[in-house]
């Protein structure tokens, strides 16, 4: 059984789930999504589950529809899934293909998170849950700043994220045992891929609106009146939480959709900044006509 694990991962809008399933019919893979929204079920259309391509492709992908809605889903949960779907397809004799833009999945795969199975401290999240942004960031810095200086703005302003390094942070300071910690030991290859700001921005501008037009206004509304709170960890992800104005009668839908187009194009910057510092990644141009052979060759040299 070989140990290899091909790594397909980039800015969103740039063709990743696609190179995936053509690498898979040339190498015998299969796929598993590293992307944090696609883990929920009923979360399709705003998640960008290519559920049409999947099954027309007829490979396999592993990753979605994990949990409820309702439900929390960490790293640590991803980290047990990934390694025993990356394992099991290992086993049938197939090439797994790790595929997604989560950088922090991606990360937790290939290199291992120390701090993944901390254990949520309910009692301090219910002393830090009136907090505002500005006040859990003080208490971060101060607890770890090496953390808070660490972070990006994004970071900054996501209270569930300032929660979770307090959370660690204070797990440290009481001197707990950490769990064993393996790193992975993966023979990796990375793709990357990325595109021009122009050409990104083009392309999140018809993927946002492909969306509108395929309903996820409605499957939204579906899945708030089967009871989801705006304020799950589900809703609170990009493509979701930008509704919750509109449909809470404070917004137009125009200014909803731009709001939409400019955070996908902010995250698209942030995942390039975050996998840039990943020195293994081969990178290739999203729109190179000849992507799919280079990306092929190289694949070849690396599992022939």
């Amino acid at each position: 059984m070989t140990n290899k694990l091909l790594v397909i991962c980039g800015q969103t809008g740039t063709g990743k789930t696609s190179l995936a399933i053509h690498l898979a019919k040339k190498f015998d893979g299969e796929l598993v999504s590293a992307d944090s929204r696609q883990v929920y079920k009923g979360l399709d259309i705003g998640t960008g589950k290519d559920l049409k391509e999947i099954e027309k492709s007829k490979i396999k992908i592993w990753g979605y529809d994990l949990v409820d809605p309702k439900k929390n889903f960490s790293v640590g949960n991803y980290i047990r899934f990934a390694q025993k779907a990356t394992l099991d397809i290992q086993k049938n004799g197939k090439l797994p293909i790790l595929v997604g833009g989560t950088g922090l999945f991606i990360k937790a795969v290939v290199d291992g998170i120390p701090t993944a199975f901390v254990p949520r401290n309910l009692k301090l999240r219910n002393n830090l849950e009136e907090k505002n942004v500005a006040e859990l960031f003080e208490i971060l810095a101060q607890l770890d700043p090496i953390k808070a200086g660490s972070m990006n703005i994004s970071d900054k302003l996501n209270p569930r994220r300032l929660i979770r390094g307090i959370e660690i942070a204070s797990w440290k300071l009481e001197g707990k045992t950490p769990r064993l910690f393996k790193k992975p030991k993966y023979q990796l290859l990375e793709i990357g891929l990325q595109a021009s700001l122009e050409n990104l921005s083009k392309k999140i501008e018809k993927r946002v609106d492909r969306r509108i037009g395929d309903g996820v206004e409605a499957e939204i509304k579906k899945l708030i009146s089967s009871g989801i709170s705006w304020d799950s960890q589900s809703m609170t992800s990009l493509g979701y939480r930008q509704w919750r104005n509109y449909f809470e009668g404070r917004v137009a839908k125009k200014e909803v959709i731009d709001d939409w187009k400019k955070e996908e194009l902010r995250y698209a910057k942030r995942q390039l900044t975050w996998f840039k510092k990943d020195a293994r990644i081969n990178w290739f141009d999203s729109q190179d006509e000849n992507l799919y052979k280079s990306v092929e060759e190289l694949v070849k040299k690396w599992y022939p």
